[in-house]
């Protein structure tokens, strides 16, 4: 997939709507424990996070199937919502429908693409992933935005990205953007260094919120704010309001979101 994702060209002419559907037959039960124990969640049962798993490459193949006016590389992973909507049975086949929306541009001129993901079994809705892509940055205000203040909750933890983290993940989750891997193909990418998923820094701070609480999450939202660079340190910090959390880099936030 990652190869034909280079090499497909933007459609001259594409109504800004796209849809295809990917069959799973099952889980793969090694990869679910692989997924597990690289983050540290409990048990054999689905966490929330690895379901991004299987909606990211049935939201791939829609692209690649359908005629989309952009480039696939270069895409920048916004904006995430998760959400399980019933027991999601390792054994039991899926049909993962995608549909592609381009609403129009913002007012500053910047450009996303939304990949809506429904995962049936047979007739149930077993889970929902809505992905948020930049596709074009828009302009920048004359007016220097200050940037936010950083969050005062409490500290749940915090981890130091390896160094080979985004190899290791790229293998979990198929997911070979060259940016995420070394630093001379994060170069070529534009990036002066290889920076983590952030699908990788939603699972970390997933898997220690559910360590803190000792209850699964079964619904969230998150924004990737700024990149996390590999070898970066980061910290989890619950919000002000139940269910809000952030993750600090630095003093810098890397990613903020809620969850249930």
């Amino acid at each position: 997939m990652l190869l034909r994702a280079l090499l497909k060209r933007p459609a001259r002419a594409s109504t800004g709507q796209a849809g295809a559907t990917w069959r799973l037959d099952r889980i793969d039960a090694d990869h679910l424990r692989r997924y597990n124990a690289a983050f540290g969640f409990k048990g054999d049962t689905v966490p929330l996070t690895f379901l991004y798993l299987l909606a990211q490459r049935a939201q791939l193949a829609t692209m690649l199937a359908c005629p989309i006016p952009f480039r696939i590389p270069g895409l920048i992973h916004v904006e995430n919502r998760l959400a399980m909507h019933g027991p999601v049975v390792p054994d039991a086949p899926l049909a993962l429908t995608t549909a592609l929306q381009l609403p129009p541009p913002a007012p500053n001129g910047a450009l996303h693409a939304v990949l809506e993901t429904r995962a049936f079994d047979g007739e149930r809705l077993a889970f929902s992933c809505d992905s948020t892509y930049l596709i074009r940055r828009g302009s920048r205000s004359g007016r220097d935005t200050p940037p936010p203040e950083p969050p005062r909750g409490q500290e749940l933890g915090g981890w130091t990205v390896a160094l080979d983290a985004g190899r290791r993940y790229a293998a979990l989750s198929g997911d070979w953007n060259p940016i995420h891997l070394w630093r001379w193909s994060a170069r070529l990418m534009g990036m002066r260094a290889p920076i983590i998923h952030g699908a990788h820094t939603l699972a970390k701070a997933c898997a220690l919120q559910q360590a803190s609480t000792g209850q699964d999450i079964a619904a969230v939202w998150c924004r990737f704010r700024q990149p996390v660079a590999l070898g970066a340190h980061v910290t989890l910090q619950a919000g002000g309001s139940d269910g809000e959390f952030t993750v600090m880099c630095g003093e810098r936030i890397a990613m903020e979101g809620r969850y249930s």
